[in-house]
């Protein structure tokens, strides 16, 4: 099978998306498989991958808001480059002119829209969280699903990366086909690389002791992810308790973060580790992750904490929300910073040996990224006989409803 992701979210310097298809595109090819991706980059070109997979690189303008990034603006070079790839499934997860773009190609592939994202939960919600509620919200940007509807008539399915996302959806009146949650690399990330060493160093470096409380806050520097937030939660605890945070990341609000923090006496930012072996090592070694985005609709980061034996303290709402079990989690109300304290404060209180257990135990159960990539080949293939009239129809995995 081969699968081509046409995809303006994949970037050299990118986060989980780059990620996520990196990995995809050696286990496709260990599956004998294999997966090209369609990127808009700075420059033109066709960069092969040893492990297996293609990346085809249109040149396409620098995205104004994040640099990171550029945006594909000629629809007609995808659907050539499409013609040229001829393959048997088409991805693409950008709603607005690539999706297009891939709907309106007339070759015979069968055609996906894999939902990453929820702008409105991601953009809208947010601008507009203190002068409106959520549904009010929802009510208000019903124009964004209508035009989602407009283009997915033309796909011939809708699967999304986990159930938080397909609920969003399937609330707003859309049909999610398939709820395909994703997987990490697991052999990356273990409780066994924890290193009390290296702990007392970060924490030496964030002013406590050894027997200080090491927060990790990983991810963009991005609006959506509510560093502010965390920031605020870790000075609250910090009154009373010895917590440390430790931010790293980058993004289009480093600047105002770094204003922010530059007069906290607990709170450092460092950025981007992209030792993959190094950053592991550090996650296993601080005591819990910390994450402020209640519109994150799976979070690879969570899963990898888990992986790592590190306990969650995340918001009620979000992807995260749906893997922080009782055991080694702590939830707070969503865009409440005292809220977040509170949830930072029972963590600490909690038994460490019994805490400690149940990370490492949920560490061996977190879900790999050969398990989303097999069930995602089989949810297609059987896509692709139902078409053909081999089967009667598609399997739809249940996202289920709150």
């Amino acid at each position: 099978m081969r699968i081509v992701d046409v995809n303006e979210y994949y970037s050299p310097t990118g986060g989980g998306v780059r990620t996520y298809l990196d990995r995809k595109m050696a286990i496709m090819a260990e599956m004998g498989h294999e997966l090209v991706v369609v990127a808009a980059g700075r420059e033109e070109g066709v960069e092969e991958r040893p492990g297996g997979g293609v990346i085809h690189w249109l040149k396409s303008p620098v995205l104004p808001l994040d640099t990171n990034y550029c945006v594909f603006i000629d629809k007609a070079r995808i659907r050539a480059k499409l013609d040229e790839l001829r393959p048997d499934v088409v991805e693409t997860s950008a709603p607005w002119g690539t999706a297009w773009a891939v709907a309106e190609w007339p070759g015979n592939a069968l055609k996906v829209y894999f939902g990453h994202n929820d702008n409105i939960g991601a953009y809208f919600a947010r601008w507009l969280e203190d002068f409106a509620s959520v549904d009010q919200v929802e009510q208000l940007f019903g124009f964004y699903t209508r035009y989602m509807g407009r283009f997915l008539q033309y796909f011939d399915a809708f699967v999304t990366n986990g159930p938080e996302l397909a609920i969003r959806h399937e609330r707003r009146g859309l049909k999610v086909h398939a709820a395909m949650p994703l997987g990490i690399e697991t052999g990356y990330f273990s409780p066994r690389l924890r290193d009390e060493r290296l702990r007392e160093t970060l924490l030496a470096q964030l002013g406590l002791p050894k027997d200080g409380h090491l927060l990790l806050g990983l991810g963009r520097h991005h609006p959506e992810k509510r560093w502010p937030l965390v920031i605020d939660a870790a000075e609250a605890a910090g009154t009373d308790l010895p917590v440390g945070l430790l931010l790293i990341g980058d993004g289009i609000h480093r600047r105002r973060i770094e204003k922010r923090v530059a007069d906290s006496p607990h709170v450092r930012m460092f950025r981007p580790v992209y030792d993959r072996i190094q950053l592991s090592r550090i996650m296993a070694s601080c005591d819990a992750l910390i994450h402020g985005s209640d519109a994150e609709p799976f979070g690879l980061v969570g899963s990898e904490a888990i992986a790592s034996g590190l306990p969650l303290i995340v918001p009620d709402t979000g992807g995260l929300s749906h893997i922080a079990d009782p055991l080694f989690a702590e939830k707070y109300r969503a865009r409440d910073p005292r809220s977040a304290a509170d949830a930072i404060r029972r963590m600490f209180a909690r038994e460490p040996a019994i805490l400690r257990a149940a990370a490492v135990h949920a560490a061996s159960k977190v879900r790999t990224d050969r398990d989303h990539a097999e069930a995602l080949v089989d949810c297609y293939q059987e896509m692709l006989d139902a078409r053909a009239g081999r089967t009667r129809r598609y399997r739809v995995i249940s996202s289920g409803r709150r």
